[in-house]
């Protein structure tokens, strides 16, 4: 496995537990779709969350939100949309979890709510 994939499995993963401590439900994860991937899947009361989740070992490159580009965030738009019809799920939102660190360390975890529309 190379580095970025590590770092990316390492980052999703810790998203997972962020998200599992505020209560979210974990409904899937790494979801394919015609228009791309869905990291994580998760709901909170009726609202069904769909999760982009960006990892960067250090802000060097500019901070891992700042990769979600304007075509990015039309391929997220269109896996939740075609995922939502599939699922017939009628109230989603698209956040984005943001986590600067490495395995083993303290990492900074910050959670965009809402951020894609």
């Amino acid at each position: 496995m190379k580095h970025n994939q590590r770092i990316g499995q390492w980052g999703e993963e810790t998203a997972v537990e962020h998200l599992t401590q505020l209560g979210y439900e974990i409904l899937a994860r790494n979801i394919r779709t015609p228009y791309g991937e869905i990291d994580v899947v998760a709901r909170q009361g009726n609202m069904t969350i769909f999760v982009e989740i960006k990892t960067r070992t250090s802000n060097t490159m500019g901070l891992p939100e700042d990769s979600i580009n304007a075509r990015k965030r039309q391929h997220m738009i269109a896996a939740a949309e075609h995922y939502a019809a599939e699922s017939e799920i009628e109230y989603w939102q698209i956040d984005v979890i943001a986590i600067e660190g490495k395995p083993d360390t303290n990492p900074t975890i910050t959670h965009f709510e809402n951020a894609i529309t």
